[in-house]
C-alpha cells in the first residue's frame, strides 16, 4: 500500500505517530506499507477516515 506511506508523509508522520493516533502498532503500519501484510477491512476504513480518502484510493482502485 504505497498510497499509505505517501499519505502519512504528507501529514509528516512517523509510522510509530500514525499507529499511535490509530491504535495499531508500528509493525502493522510499516508491513502494510512494504506489502508484506494487507489491512483489514476495519483498518482500511479506519485509514480512509483519517486521511479523508475513499478506501478504493488507498488501495490503487481509484485516483482520488
Amino acid at each position: 500500500m504505497s498510497r499509505l506511506k505517501e499519505l502519512r508523509k504528507e501529514k509528516g508522520l512517523q509510522q510509530r505517530e500514525l499507529a499511535d493516533k490509530l491504535g495499531f502498532t508500528q509493525r502493522k503500519i510499516s508491513y502494510w506499507e512494504i506489502g508484506k501484510a494487507e489491512p483489514n477491512i476495519a483498518a482500511l476504513w479506519s485509514l480512509s477516515e483519517f486521511f479523508g480518502v475513499s478506501v478504493d484510493y488507498l488501495i490503487g482502485k481509484s485516483e482520488y
